[in-house]
């Protein structure tokens, strides 16, 4: 959430105008012991550093326990170092959370929880009877019992209380409070174990303690890795069967990119294309919503994707002042970290997949390696659908204009007609064209010369139709438009304006018949015959055959060049 620049700095001048004067104030009234042992304090420091830096990741979640050490200083020192360690152990603490430069406020703003907590629970400790530096098992398992609940206690209302200064809804209670009310069964033993043992054996209580919980904390990371690899791999299977099922590239593409912003944390998302060597952007996602990107193949070369042009190998940035200097490009300005990665099929890259986060290192070398095997399911997965697009255009397509054949045709007329009697639509027609004369252009001028006014027509259509309807050829020279909720009078409309347009054009021909093949300009016209249903019809082929007949008798057989409907007879 971004909060505004008046908030950041009064949380700075709060902080300053509480915490020092309140630390004084702590030591005045609440003093050290007058003798301190420093390596045996050097050593409770160091200890405090070390939970800081290495929590326990249980499920993926980072737990930081770092009052089993406070409780120990507490009861062995009293609230004044306690509230300086704690302090110093801080540092570290946000150093792992990589604070941006617009997040710099939470050190004072958790400087100031830190400070509060601590405060509250061992002014509390103090008011009930809680002695520091006592041996009595009883008063330091009751005191010390009451002082860590305490703690935890005002911690998480504290919290609470932030969210809500930071307009941020949350319950009250959730799964990683009750972890920290849970904790206390592994921070209290092992705070007490630690003081007595500090008492007793000296600084030699840190190695003994010290290192265990070290090794601890790196078999639970372990653990926990694993675990969360075979969570993904299990992901990654399933993706790529979700991948196996979709049919046209473009479902490829949205699902690919969808699941990949769905697991991986990112801001920024892009998938570009390769396209002949030249670069162009398929997919674009910023900040949970999808965008455009329209920059040239040069100027994308001018961000940092030119590395991975170079090297075909996936390239890691964890900060952003690794890759400024190459530019920023369409990356937003607060980008930190990025992921480039090569997807590539037959050893050869055919696109790049890049994600892009405003905090540094975003993704782990486990998630780098796992979206490496998304990649390769997604470049399988787009390649067999832009094969079944290109059958399916070959069996549904005319190999010469494009448009759709009459098989296609046929099926889309018998589904449209089967809507109109259920009353999904209203009317349904039907407009059946045909080229002039047409015998008499392959007869002068060659079939080639016929073949590309063909093309040209079906151009033609296709500019006058789009979005209107269905546009197919039938068959030789005769083309036809399938019109849904359109009425009888808007086809005939819509017809008259197709065949003046095609009366007034000029179609380019270089005739095959002649030696030179010199281009020339001829005009041709077009006769039209339109049906409608359900007024002249409720079955597909009498649609068909209600259009022809219009089409030779009322256009053909009157003169050509002009527009008939179907009339009954």
């Amino acid at each position: 959430m971004n909060l505004s620049l008046k908030f950041r700095w009064t949380v700075f001048a709060v902080w300053l105008a509480t915490v020092p004067i309140s630390l004084y104030m702590v030591y005045h009234y609440f003093p050290p012991p007058t003798y301190i042992d420093w390596s045996e304090l050097i050593g409770f420091i160091v200890l405090a550093i070390i939970t800081a830096i290495f929590p326990f990741v249980i499920n993926g979640v980072p737990l930081f326990f770092m009052q089993w050490v406070n409780l120990a200083v507490f009861l062995k020192y009293g609230l004044f170092i306690e509230l300086i360690i704690f302090q110093i152990a801080l540092i570290p603490f946000l150093y792992r959370a990589k604070l941006l430069k617009l997040s710099l406020y939470r050190l004072p703003w958790n400087s100031i929880m830190f400070f509060l907590v601590s405060f509250i629970s061992g002014l509390f400790y103090i008011v009930i009877g809680g002695e520091f530096g006592s041996l009595s098992i009883p008063h330091i398992v009751l005191f010390g019992m009451v002082y860590l609940f305490i703690n935890t206690f005002v911690n998480h209302v504290l919290l609470k209380l932030s969210l809500i200064v930071m307009k941020k809804r949350a319950p009250f209670l959730t799964k990683d409070d009750y972890w920290d009310y849970n904790s206390m069964l592994f921070t209290f033993p092992m705070g007490l174990t630690l003081y007595l043992l500090s008492e007793y054996v000296g600084p030699i209580a840190f190695v003994l303690l010290g290192l265990p919980f070290l090794i601890v904390t790196q078999i639970l990371r372990l653990y926990s890795t694993s675990e969360r690899v075979n969570e993904y791999l299990s992901l990654a299977a399933h993706f790529g069967h979700q991948l196996g099922d979709r049919l046209t590239s473009d479902e490829v593409v949205d699902l690919f990119m969808d699941k990949t912003i769905e697991i991986m944390p990112v801001n920024h998302a892009y998938i570009i294309d390769i396209v002949n060597g030249q670069l162009q952007f398929l997919r674009s996602h910023e900040n949970g919503v999808t965008t455009a990107v329209n920059i040239s193949h040069e100027n994308i070369l001018k961000t940092p994707i030119k590395e991975i042009m170079n090297t075909e190998q996936t390239i890691v940035y964890n900060q952003q002042s690794e890759w400024i200097d190459m530019g920023i490009g369409f990356l937003p300005f607060a980008t930190q970290s990025i992921v480039m990665m090569p997807i590539s099929r037959n050893q050869k890259m055919v696109g790049i997949l890049l994600l892009a986060s405003n905090k540094k290192k975003f993704l782990e070398e486990y998630k780098i390696r796992i979206l490496d095997i998304f990649c390769s399911y997604f470049a399988v997965s787009v390649e067999r659908s832009r094969y079944i697009e290109a059958t399916l255009n070959k069996s549904e397509r005319c190999g010469l204009t494009g448009l759709y054949n009459y098989r296609y045709f046929e099926e889309q007329l018998t589904i449209k007609m089967q809507e109109l009697m259920d009353g999904e639509i209203r009317q349904l027609s039907l407009i059946m064209l045909d080229i002039d004369h047409f015998k008499l252009i392959n007869d002068t001028y060659g079939h080639q010369s016929g073949n590309s006014i063909l093309c040209d027509f079906a151009r033609t259509l296709e500019e006058e139709v789009e979005g209107k309807g269905l546009l197919a050829r039938f068959g030789g020279e005769e083309f036809v438009i399938l019109l849904p909720n359109m009425s009888k009078g808007e086809a005939l409309h819509l017809a008259e304006e197709i065949r003046m347009n095609v009366q007034l054009k000029l179609f380019e021909i270089g005739s095959d018949l002649s030696l030179n093949h010199i281009k020339e300009h001829v005009t041709i016209t077009t006769s039209v015959g339109v049906s409608t249903a359900p007024e002249d019809c409720d079955k597909p082929m009498a649609l068909i055959r209600n259009a022809d007949r219009a089409l030779y008798v009322g256009a053909k057989q009157k003169g050509r060049n002009r527009v008939a409907e179907y009339l009954k007879t």
